[in-house]
């Protein structure tokens, strides 16, 4: 059975933005006639801004932060209650004191089921305050792919990914985004839909896995390439839809 799974940010919405809405009515009625998944690192709540209620509950299931938190409409299926240890968490301060970009947040530390989502740009009072500013510092830098290395290096029992444009994925090891095929039958076709596919991003391991076990992948750039495959997909079912009738 053809099973598809989609990451949100960057691949259904823009980066920290909402669904497109006429986007949003395709979405919607692909759901309704395909098994649909999405696998973010964000929480519920995050992922609900983004894709609304309706959406999220018109898929199979979602699978909020990497997987360690999954729903099926309102209904919690499971839950990872992994917590950072402490000498990780002291480590990722020194980076953050040691940091040379100028703006901070606060809330470097955002703490979900199953992990953390660390970042020195920090995200309160106003996560989008300094945003482009980090993100061209973390192009000339190359800062978060760093820290990531150095992190998995002094503790190699975690999960490391970078993700999204200011922030990194940490978990326990295991619990990336590739965690969820847990869930899925060795004979489904699989179809995964990414921005972050490169190794070390937090699509990677799941993309991978995808591929192992002879299904599909798509590394997008944008949420409109994304929906360019979908309309493809809808009008060539449909297509031969009609003519077998």
């Amino acid at each position: 059975m053809k099973k598809f799974i989609f990451d949100i940010d960057g691949t259904l919405t823009p980066s920290r933005g909402k669904i497109d809405p006429e986007f949003l009515q395709e979405m919607l009625y692909f759901a309704g006639t395909n098994d649909v998944y999405f696998v973010t690192g964000s929480d519920r709540e995050k992922t609900l801004e983004q894709v609304g209620l309706d959406l999220y509950n018109s898929c199979k299931r979602v699978y909020n932060c990497s997987g360690s938190d999954v729903y099926e409409g309102d209904k919690n299926v499971y839950r990872d209650d992994w917590e950072l240890p402490a000498e990780a968490e002291r480590f990722l301060q020194d980076e953050l004191d040691f940091s040379q970009f100028p703006i901070r947040n606060g809330n470097h530390f955002e703490r979900r089921p199953g992990g953390v989502n660390f970042s020195i740009l920090g995200r309160d009072p106003d996560p989008f305050i300094g945003r482009e500013e980090y993100i061209e510092w973390d192009k000339e830098t190359n800062e978060r792919s760093d820290i990531a290395d150095r992190l998995r290096s002094s503790f190699p029992g975690l999960s490391v990914a970078v993700g999204g444009q200011t922030g990194m994925d940490i978990g326990s090891y295991g619990s990336d985004k590739s965690q969820i095929l847990r869930d899925f039958s060795e004979d489904d076709e699989l179809y995964f839909f990414g921005d972050m596919m490169e190794e070390g991003e937090n699509d990677y391991a799941l993309g991978e896995a995808v591929k192992k076990r002879g299904g599909f992948t798509y590394n997008v750039d944008t949420w409109t390439e994304t929906r360019d495959v979908i309309i493809s997909y809808v009008a060539e079912r449909d297509n031969k839809t009609q003519t077998r009738s």
